[in-house]
């Protein structure tokens, strides 16, 4: 009987057929194919090369789940739904891992049933070049931004917790921070590996650059959604023995925008 394999990548695919035989291919070339299964979701793309390079991966025996057009978070909660391991790593269509991606995250997650999360750093390629170091985790810093990447090794029953990934935020291209957050909440603890794990497309556009302006919109779905997670880095830090000052300091860097204002209106309906 064959093993289950060890990490599931998954691939979620709107209209970049053009990238997407690359990426699958270093997923493939990057390690023992008996340890990694690749899910491609086509999440109701539009144009013939994406269909054509679709139907090529199926006659190829890998993996393909097509859908309408759901959006990046349901593209992602239907791969990891349709997979069999028990680790997790997302990947975009227009990005490639590195040789050995796999083995930092297996061993660690292995090691540590108390961590849910292990991310590294990326490389950029495109439009922009160099190295992106994401560093040693720090949940103020998580808590003030997303800091790294979506594609990282987590766990299952993380996702099972979160309920996958939110669908319903104001805008696409923060799913993977409430994601973390949404860890973050559930008590796991995360891993920094200081090596290059995938390279990362940087296009002139990208769903990110279309987020901007929507900041305020995603600051407000994510103090309501994570509340309970900003009031106790609220009460910590209130009780911190430093200067009013010092801890006003602190808790700007830490909740941003109106954070502290919702987070106020949700303690007087707690």
């Amino acid at each position: 009987m064959n093993c289950p394999p060890r990490v599931s990548v998954v691939i979620p695919c709107f209209n970049h057929g053009d990238f997407l035989r690359e990426a699958v291919a270093s997923v493939a070339a990057s390690t023992e194919r008996d340890d990694v299964e690749i899910i491609v979701v086509d999440d109701g793309s539009t144009d013939e090369r994406t269909r054509t390079e679709t139907d090529r991966l199926i006659a190829q025996g890998t993996t393909v789940i097509r859908q309408e057009n759901r959006g990046l978070a349901a593209a992602r909660n239907a791969g990891i739904a349709a997979s069999k391991s028990e680790y997790i790593f997302p990947l975009d269509a227009d990005d490639r891992v590195r040789a050995g991606f796999t083995a930092p995250g297996i061993h660690i997650l292995d090691a540590n049933p108390k961590i849910g999360v292990v991310y590294g750093d990326m490389e950029f390629f495109g439009a922009r070049t160099g190295r992106w170091i994401s560093g040693r985790f720090d949940p103020n810093q998580l808590m003030r931004q997303n800091y790294f990447a979506c594609s990282a090794f987590f766990r299952r029953s993380v996702w099972e917790q979160n309920g996958g990934y939110d669908g319903t935020m104001p805008v696409q291209g923060f799913e993977d921070w409430d994601f973390w957050l949404g860890a973050l909440e559930h008590g796991w603890e995360f891993a920094y590996v200081p090596e290059v794990l995938f390279d990362y497309r940087k296009a002139q556009e990208s769903m990110l650059t279309r987020t901007v302006g929507f900041e305020e919109q995603v600051a407000r779905f994510v103090a309501l959604k994570h509340g309970p997670l900003y009031r106790q880095a609220w009460m910590e830090l209130a009780n911190e023995h430093d200067s009013g000052k010092a801890t006003f300091r602190n808790l700007r860097r830490i909740v941003k925008s109106r954070l502290k204002q919702k987070l106020r209106i949700d303690g007087d309906h707690g």
